[in-house]
């Protein structure tokens, strides 16, 4: 399975529609499919129960939830976890259930297909809580070209690994990724260091519109219903899951970079001046900047980079 974890876009538009439904109402109590969703203790889940909903937050690709007493629950979906909106008490049946959290108006069910259950549930105390679960990315959307290209080229990695980075950057991951460098027109395997003040501002300016319009496309695409279809993969995308079709830009077809569970869709004509980034120094290039896995990208932590 190629890794895609629900992206800045989709975590808005998720938390805007939560809003709408649960804040201001009392979370009567939390049921639990599986033992494994729940990774803290202290506080225990139980304290939850009879908490009014005060607050949502986006913490990089997390949702979480505030409540009354600066307690917050907060779920990260990973790549196959997603949210749905029931009617009160709706049993959790199947295999794909894993949690149901119950409010007087209806049931937010978290479900997560496939047989690696990777989705989590922290129940964590005030801000010093929501902290040590925040990568602590630059959070792209509210911040100016100086401070972006400051962390953009406090290391020396590839965009693809600097953009995905959640210490780097806050909420992008593999799909936007892909959509922001072919609006940039810039190979994803530039080095950060070597790119030149217009480059710099060219991703800049790519990564603001790209994220913007996918939040406008996926809120219009909504409206007042609950998001349900909450995918990586969408047919309007330019080259995200378009491998061998053609470029909407220039008609040539879409290419790849496959390494371990990442993918990387790219134009040629349009990014790497027809180059093809299929060749053994790429692939050297990759295992040295890549993780290998989604756990290891997801479980950076804001260490100093």
């Amino acid at each position: 399975m190629i890794a895609n974890v629900p992206e800045l876009p989709d975590i808005v538009v998720y938390i805007e529609a939560l809003d709408q439904r649960i804040r201001g109402q009392t979370l009567e109590r939390v049921r639990l499919a599986s033992p494994f969703l729940l990774r803290t203790a202290d506080p225990p889940l139980r304290q939850v129960d009879g908490k009014k909903v005060r607050e949502l937050r986006r913490v990089g690709k997390r949702i979480a939830i505030g409540l009354d007493d600066d307690l917050w629950l907060v779920l990260h979906l990973m790549i196959a976890g997603r949210l749905h909106w029931r009617e009160r008490g709706t049993k959790l049946a199947g295999r794909l259930a894993l949690a149901a959290f119950d409010f007087p108006n209806g049931s937010l069910l978290l479900t997560e297909a496939g047989s690696k259950k990777r989705a989590s549930l922290h129940v964590v105390k005030g801000e010093a809580g929501l902290k040590s679960l925040d990568p602590g990315g630059l959070e792209v959307l509210e911040c100016d070209l100086n401070r972006f290209a400051a962390v953009l080229k406090s290391s020396n990695h590839t965009l693809k690994r600097a953009l995905t980075d959640p210490r780097m950057f806050s909420g992008i991951g593999n799909a936007y990724s892909d959509e922001i460098l072919f609006e940039a027109r810039l190979s994803p395997v530039t080095l950060t260091q070597r790119l030149t003040a217009e480059e710099v501002r060219r991703l800049f300016d790519a990564i603001q519109a790209t994220l913007q319009r996918w939040v406008e496309r996926l809120r219009s695409a909504t409206g007042e219903k609950f998001p349900e279809k909450v995918t990586a993969f969408r047919p309007d995308m330019a080259v995200h899951g378009r491998y061998k079709q053609p470029c909407a830009r220039c008609g040539a077809k879409i290419q790849r970079i496959r390494y371990a569970s990442n993918e990387t869709n790219y134009c040629a004509h349009c990014q790497t001046g027809g180059k093809l980034l299929a060749d053994r120094a790429l692939s050297r290039l990759l295992r040295e900047d890549w993780p290998k896995t989604l756990e290891e990208l997801e479980s950076l932590t804001s260490a100093a980079r």
